[in-house]
């Protein structure tokens, strides 16, 4: 692999940071009074207002790759915006990381992006028209329902919502959580996954399914908090689904292929994260050090006390390490594709955000009793980053993936 960004790759990364310098970061400020004034559960007008001058800027679905020879897409869908390879977006999601609403204003937000994959890759042209269409323009969101409260759902086979034929319907009962964008007005559609058959085979068990939000039988019981967070306006909720029916035609690909989906969907999402995790690393550190600068203790600049000269020189180091390990699984994706990539993708997703919730932490001892409140958004980036240890399948999960497959090296 090639350890130098392409041309074509610099100039995004440039037309990004432009884009972060004149409309991101000065309206962080604007975009927390937002939030926090009158209803919880709202649009943010900021991010409605940049969105535009993110699509005219030629900014807009980034995340999108082009369509490789074991792409298994069923029909094609033309997105507006310009086709990254995952080596080409990786840099460009480190710079949306640097601010945790960034990615939305340019349509390259979860779960969107991994409910936009699975649509293009496995929907039909009725399920593409009816909501891939509006999630790529960015006029609605939505939200990936497979997470359950009374199981262990790292193991996907354990779950238990049910989706059962009833002639020209499917009828869904279950209980879901950590349902993210459930809690946004604009999460129009939900993709459910839940068992047809309990009988198959396991892994041929489950299926996914289109299911709009309005439907009858949907209730949010109520949004969960992390660390006492309730990510509004987005938010993650516990979800309620009590014979919800919905047309046969909104299973996605098949009965059956709920599991296959899946795996196809978790790939790309987990490296996004990833890649954000890294640029959350790089504001942390930069926070860091400006701080540290900032402030005397003891008669002399606390950034001379040898103690944080060794924790900044590991923050940077460990930086650094995991931008070439996520580089490296960006670099496989496109060339030998996810599933061939799938150990070193499970190798980033312990390394990301291990990484980030440790230089996030310093970043709050560097910043005393400021670094806990709400004035310097590290305490809320903690609870962000600390979450996606468990997102999209736990540290321990993944390394046991990990260690299954160097342990066949030996077989």
């Amino acid at each position: 692999m090639q350890f130098d960004y392409s041309a074509r790759t610099k100039e995004m990364i440039e037309r990004v940071r432009a884009f972060m310098d004149e409309h991101i970061y000065p309206n962080e400020e604007r975009y927390a009074q937002e939030v926090m004034t009158g209803e919880r559960w709202k649009v943010i007008e900021v991010i409605e207002e940049l969105k535009p001058l993110a699509r005219a800027a030629g900014l807009w679905n980034m995340f999108v790759p082009p369509v490789h020879a074991g792409a298994p897409a069923i029909h094609e869908f033309h997105f507006d915006g310009t086709p990254l390879t995952n080596m080409e977006y990786a840099p460009l999601a480190e710079e949306m990381g640097k601010v945790g609403w960034a990615s939305e204003v340019f349509n390259c937000s979860a779960p969107d992006t991994g409910n936009m994959e699975v649509l293009a890759r496995y929907g039909t042209q009725a399920q593409q028209d009816r909501w891939l269409a509006p999630l790529s323009a960015g006029e609605i969101r939505s939200a990936f329902l497979m997470t359950e409260p009374a199981v262990a759902s790292s193991d996907a086979t354990n779950i238990e919502t049910s989706i059962t034929r009833d002639g020209d319907h499917y009828v869904i009962n279950g209980r879901k959580w950590w349902s993210s964008g459930v809690g946004d007005p604009r999460c129009k559609v939900n993709i459910v996954m839940g068992k047809t058959d309990p009988g198959a085979p396991k892994h041929l068990q489950q299926s996914q399914i289109l299911v709009p939000m309005d439907t009858p039988g949907m209730t949010k019981v109520r949004p969960l908090h992390v660390f006492g967070y309730d990510d509004a306006p987005h938010g993650h909720f516990e979800v309620v689904m009590e014979n919800v029916r919905v047309p046969v035609e909104n299973i996605i690909l098949g009965e059956g292929r709920g599991f296959e989906i899946a795996q196809g969907r978790l790939g790309p999402g987990r490296i996004h994260h990833c890649m954000r995790s890294i640029g959350a690393s790089e504001r942390a550190l930069e926070k860091m050090c400006k701080r540290l600068k900032s402030r005397v203790a003891f008669g002399r600049p606390i950034s001379d006390q040898g103690v944080w000269h060794e924790r900044i020189a590991n923050a940077r180091i460990e930086i650094e390490q995991a931008r070439l390990l996520c580089l490296k699984a960006a670099y496989m994706m496109d060339t030998v594709g996810n599933k061939e990539a799938k150990t070193i993708i499970a190798m980033i997703k312990v390394v990301a955000p291990n990484v980030s919730t440790k230089i996030i932490d310093m970043a709050i001892q560097a910043h005393g009793g400021g670094g806990v409140c709400q004035d310097y958004g590290l305490a809320s980036g903690y609870a962000g980053q600390r979450t996606l240890r468990l997102a999209d399948g736990p540290d321990e999960v993944h390394r046991q993936a990990i260690a299954k497959d160097e342990l066949r090296r030996y077989n």
